[in-house]
């Protein structure tokens, strides 16, 4: 039988209990429905994870006794962020779950010309915490040992702004260049550009390649915005990770 694995919040120190609250609490006891005496993996996203028992589920916190650290990294060689033209509802979600099982370091949601989906204020931080959600289970599930972060909701002219140093990767039906064309050099840091539905308008590719981004298309077929830059993130590990 599989044992769950459970992402806390907060740093675990060795020789100490772990106390389970919130999101952590709710998985042990609501959706796993564990019993004391059961046995979980956790970890803070510091790297490796630990074994530990449950000797306590309460309404307020579960405790767990850590009974060894095993330090394993299943973190890509490769770094890459995925900046994702926010889509609607489950199509969004469905992007990020797999992004995180498929290694991604970062997400970047950015609202585009196309993206139906409108957030400010309030509704666009509520919709992140959504989304980190949905990375923290698939980083539960797919046995990453570090938690990627949802960043914030921003313009993609804002996007062009902040991000650091890095290969920027646009994908665009239109370009001449395709992966496998890339060099084989592995860079230090990828950010991939992935459109919403209807893809990225004139204007913001030509701004992408105005900010130094390099196009590349993934064959003769449009692919939906939930599907593209899964497959493009599949062949840059391929290309530079470890697949």
């Amino acid at each position: 039988m599989r044992v769950p694995r459970i992402y806390v919040e907060t740093p675990v120190v060795p020789g100490n209990d772990v106390f389970l609250t919130g999101a952590a609490l709710h998985h042990v006891s609501k959706v796993l429905r564990a019993r004391v005496g059961a046995e979980v993996l956790l970890f803070d996203g510091t790297g490796g994870e630990w074994r530990a028992v449950l000797d306590s589920i309460r309404p307020d916190h579960a405790q767990a006794r850590l009974v060894e650290h095993v330090p394993i990294n299943r973190e890509s060689p490769l770094r890459w962020e995925l900046a994702q033209g926010i889509s609607r509802g489950e199509r969004m979600d469905y992007t990020l779950q797999k992004a995180v099982e498929l290694g991604v370091a970062m997400v970047h949601p950015v609202m585009t010309k196309r993206t139906v989906v409108k957030l400010q204020g309030e509704k666009s931080e509520k919709r992140r915490e959504h989304w980190q959600g949905v990375a923290r289970s698939a980083a539960e599930q797919s046995g990453r040992t570090v938690l990627p972060v949802v960043n914030p909701v921003l313009d993609l002219d804002e996007f062009f702004q902040r991000r650091d140093d890095g290969l920027m990767l646009i994908l665009d039906p239109q370009a001449d260049a395709t992966i496998d064309q890339l060099s084989m050099e592995r860079p230090e840091r990828v950010f991939l550009l992935a459109g919403p539905e209807g893809g990225f308008d004139d204007r913001e590719r030509a701004d992408a390649y105005r900010n130094g981004a390099t196009g590349i298309r993934l064959g003769p077929r449009i692919l939906r915005t939930e599907t593209a830059a899964l497959v493009a993130a599949a062949l840059l590990l391929a290309r530079w990770g470890d697949y």
